[in-house]
């Protein structure tokens, strides 16, 4: 099961210190589907809509490499601790996970060690082939809208305590006109989270990027958003490094 945990994207030839991971890349669910109406999946509550086609389009634009999450959050949230209560979702956006509310501890391990360690032991891997040099890139989504408010953010730029990246993605991303949310709609301040995992804990600069769904709620408008922040990332990246 562990080869099936994860999608991992070689680089064009080993050379690009970046590398891009998606958390929720997938809405994928073992047979049976958790016990979720179908309608469901293609939710917001099952993956981040628009995320893995930017994540690969930037990858291929890039010639980096690139780890995705095979299966839906709904299964694992990749993007927390072992230990974090959340790991395993009961209840998401009002909607019960029938498949996960008699989940034990016993289970819980088990999509563990099926799951959320071999996806983190791929992005360690990959750490230790590019070495010291490493930019860890996060994309995310997020809704329009939470809970009846629209959101203005149309990027969402988090970070912890490292802003080598973060500050100057912020200014070039207002610069070339997107409206930013800094650390908004989320903080990135998560203690046990991928980047503190792998960036805060290395020492590497690292920014985790949300973009607004309607933005790139399809592949087309998804590969054009890749198109318009490539650039604007070129730009933060020399930022960081004058």
């Amino acid at each position: 099961m562990t080869e099936n945990a994860f999608e991992a994207i070689s680089g064009a030839d080993g050379s690009c210190p970046i590398l891009f991971l998606c958390d929720h890349a997938s809405n994928a669910l073992p047979p049976g589907g958790l016990g979720l109406d179908p309608a469901l999946l293609s939710t917001h509550i099952a993956h981040d809509i628009g995320a893995a086609s930017v994540t690969r389009a930037l990858g291929r634009a890039y010639g980096a490499a690139a780890v995705l999450g095979a299966w839906s959050r709904l299964l694992i949230d990749l993007n927390r601790g072992a230990d974090d209560p959340t790991l395993v979702m009961k209840l998401s956006d009002g909607s019960i996970v029938p498949g996960n509310r008699d989940a034990d501890a016993a289970e819980v391990a088990r999509r563990i060690a099926a799951f959320h360690a071999p996806y983190h032991a791929a992005i360690d891997a990959e750490l230790d082939r590019i070495g010291p040099d490493a930019v860890l890139v996060s994309m995310h989504s997020f809704t329009p809208a939470w809970k009846g408010h629209p959101r203005p953010w149309e990027v969402g730029v988090l970070y912890d305590r490292d802003v080598r990246l973060a500050a100057p993605l912020m200014e070039r991303l207002a610069q070339a006109g997107f409206t930013v949310g800094d650390n908004e709609p989320y903080t990135g301040a998560l203690e046990g989270d991928t980047l503190w995992r792998h960036g805060t804990m290395r020492g590497l600069p690292h920014v985790l990027i949300e973009m607004r769904q309607d933005l790139v709620g399809d592949d087309k408008q998804a590969q054009g958003f890749a198109v318009r922040l490539k650039p604007i990332l070129d730009a933060a990246l020399s930022d960081m490094h004058s």
